[in-house]
């Protein structure tokens, strides 16, 4: 049976739930919908959707707090969208920061958001174009870190699970298929978000610093994502490729 992508969508505005569920099913996605923080969790305790639409906007627990709440969880790898009825900057990078995958501010044409959820859908699953992945997966090892590219887990020297959101791991995974390589930033913006994301330059900027935390490096000296003045960011140890122990 072929999969049909399912969205969450959360908003505690029930005509928009009920007009952003409408239009998503008729153009060919399985949708649900939760008012609220304790219904979202409720709902993803007994179901698995493949992306979730989140409103900052909400009485309560605001998306804000959700979105760190999922990041933190077992639904850490699950894509999110935010929409806030508010424009600034700052609460675009605020989202980003908390590990959102896109943002858009309301009002909004629902043909944009579906265009933008298909976007995040093909990103998730985008793997780098130079990388093959066997069947029975692969761990990509740099420096101490391993990554495993089935799991998509990120283990440290001792074998701990470091948490990555959707966007982090994207990421990771370009500096990995082209390591010892200087990345600017339109080519980070493609190759993570695609042409049709509507992404600012800071956003690779912050990801950047939060996937540098992820790896514990200093800004400053950097071990691994380092800085090249006025040209990008370059993973600077090679990566080995070996399959994964049994």
């Amino acid at each position: 049976m072929e999969h049909v992508d399912h969205i969450l969508i959360v908003d505690d505005d029930r005509e928009i739930r009920d007009l952003v569920s409408s239009y998503l099913a008729k153009n060919g996605l399985r949708t649900s919908t939760a008012a609220d923080g304790r219904q979202m969790r409720s709902f993803l305790d007994a179901n698995s959707v493949d992306l979730i639409v989140l409103d900052v906007m909400m009485p309560g627990q605001d998306g804000l707090a959700l979105c760190r709440e999922l990041r933190a969880g077992k639904h850490k790898a699950t894509p999110i969208l935010m929409l806030t009825a508010r424009s600034d900057e700052m609460d675009r990078v605020i989202g980003l920061e908390m590990g959102a995958d896109d943002y858009l501010s309301k009002p909004f044409a629902a043909r944009e958001l579906l265009a933008r959820i298909n976007a995040v859908l093909r990103r998730t699953r985008m793997l780098p174009p130079n990388l093959q992945i066997s069947e029975a997966g692969q761990i990509l090892t740099f420096g101490t870190w391993r990554l495993d590219t089935v799991r998509r887990h990120l283990l440290d020297a001792q074998g701990t699970e470091v948490a990555l959101s959707g966007a982090e791991y994207r990421l990771l995974r370009v500096f990995i298929d082209h390591p010892q390589r200087v990345l600017n930033r339109d080519q980070l913006l493609n190759l993570t978000q695609g042409r049709d994301a509507e992404l600012f330059d800071r956003s690779i900027d912050l990801l950047v610093s939060r996937l540098r935390q992820r790896l514990g490096d200093d800004a400053r000296e950097p071990t691994y994502i380092k800085t090249v003045r006025s040209e990008g960011y370059v993973l600077s140890v090679p990566v080995e490729i070996t399959e994964p122990r049994s």
